[in-house]
């Protein structure tokens, strides 16, 4: 029977929370990397919550790791010490890069990344912030601040805080107007004269994601960080590397800043890490965290349900070697995109690591077509696939299937995205001229 859910989301929910497609779906139920809708519609999903359901739907191993918990403790708050929550900071500061060791837990990404920047102004004793254009933090007033897209600060809310946005490594469209092969790095040499004339000099931490999520998949090339991390600490900046949407194997690495050889002094997670239960977490040194002395709580943070969910994935993605299958098939997935690209020019790029790729849609002369990208994702869902949008000017396809995808649902993924274009290809007489303009990355 249909149920009246569309209409009661309208009238009772507020009018921010937007959905995909023309006619919103309304999911019942999911397994593996498919959902189903009310109408018994059955999709594979190649955007999983955003990034978040990282091994899959209703994994068994979550379900049973979550319901037994919850038929012992579901709730104690960070005022008293469970075990789940020692178990996982413990298990954080094994598995992640260089001297982070002391974890605080949260609900969100939002609160992890607000989390990160409190314990950066309490290190330092700075207050500024440098984050990068087409950035994604939060729906937060700090989280809003973080962002570097208008779109997404809501009544320009954020805007007086003590942040500052210098270039991001968008080599497609590159501020300087070089090309890959002429480039040098200039978005990242222009930090240091940024910092000198567009801040105090005096910085607390260089926030960045290894791959920008929201921002459209964006992708740096290789000594990116290398060179912004090693500019901002001069300024007496910590650098906070925001993992939370590539972190735990979604790049093909266990970590998205393990591709650029540089170590953090503090990491943010959430989405991923606990496949869809509420969490955040924020690692950083014993040093950084001897000056986050509180007090502080988090209620929510630490909530022994999604504490046994985390731990319950992270032993899935290790049993199952998912961040290596992450590696080998979003080679596969590359390359299937980048032979479409060849196709069908309107994909003016192909980017990303591992199973998180993007595909940017233009017209001609690179113009940004969201409108293309919308009617890709209506058509690709008509072909019972599931995708995300993103970027700045909202014409970024997003990519990312669970990381326990098969070999075969790579292929029915393909084969549903050269169905979708090629059904734009015979009804839009505009698009069939479009001269390619991809570019290539040496190395990715």
């Amino acid at each position: 029977m249909m149920s009246n859910a569309r209409e009661r989301q309208r009238k009772y929910l507020v009018p921010g929370v937007g959905t995909n497609y023309r006619q919103s779906l309304v999911l019942t139920h999911g397994e593996g990397r498919h959902v189903v809708d009310e109408d018994g519609n059955r999709y594979l999903d190649f955007f999983g919550g955003i990034l978040t359901v990282s091994i899959g739907h209703a994994h068994p191993a979550v379900t049973a790791a979550v319901s037994d918990q919850a038929s012992r403790l579901v709730h104690s708050s960070t005022l008293y010490v469970t075990e789940p929550m020692v178990d996982l900071a413990e298990r954080l500061a094994e598995v992640t890069p260089g001297n982070l060791e002391q974890s605080f837990f949260s609900t969100s990404g939002t609160e992890a990344n607000e989390t990160a920047i409190t314990m950066a102004q309490l290190a330092t004793g700075n207050q500024e912030i440098v984050a990068l254009r087409h950035s994604y933090s939060g729906r937060s007033q700090v989280g809003m601040g973080l962002t570097g897209q208008s779109d997404w600060k809501l009544g320009g809310t954020g805007m007086s805080l003590p942040i500052r946005h210098a270039h991001n490594a968008y080599c497609y469209r590159c501020p300087f107007g070089k090309t890959p092969d002429s480039c040098g790095l200039e978005c990242a040499k222009d930090l240091d004269e940024f910092i000198r004339t567009s801040t105090s000099g005096r910085i607390a931490a260089f926030l960045a994601e290894p791959i920008q999520g929201v921002g459209g998949f964006i992708t740096p090339p290789a000594a990116f960080f290398q060179e912004t991390v090693a500019t901002a600490r001069r300024y007496g900046a910590l650098f906070i590397d925001d993992e939370v949407q590539t972190g735990f194997g979604r790049t093909g690495k266990p970590f998205g800043i393990d591709h650029y050889g540089v170590a953090p002094d503090i990491m943010t997670f959430a989405k991923g890490l606990a496949n869809g239960f509420p969490i955040g977490a924020t690692i950083t040194t014993a040093e950084v965290a001897s000056h986050y002395r509180g007090p502080t709580i988090s209620t929510f943070g630490g909530n022994p349900v999604s504490m046994r969910a985390a731990l319950a994935t992270l032993d899935v993605m290790d049993k199952e070697n998912l961040t290596e299958n992450a590696a080998e098939l979003g080679k596969t997935l590359r390359q299937g995109l980048e032979e479409l690209a060849d196709r069908y020019p309107i994909l003016g790029d192909v980017r990303g690591k591992g199973l998180m790729q993007g595909l940017e849609l233009v017209r001609h002369d690179k113009a940004p077509a969201p409108d293309l990208a919308y009617e890709f994702l209506e058509r690709a869902r008509e072909r019972s696939l599931l995708l995300g949008k993103g970027g700045l000017y909202g014409n970024v396809i997003r990519i990312a299937p669970p990381m326990t995808v098969t070999p075969g649902e790579i292929e029915d993924g393909l084969r549903a995205i050269d169905q979708a274009l090629a059904s734009m290809y015979h009804d839009y007489a505009d698009i069939r001229d479009v001269a390619p303009t991809r570019i290539q990355y040496a190395d990715q």
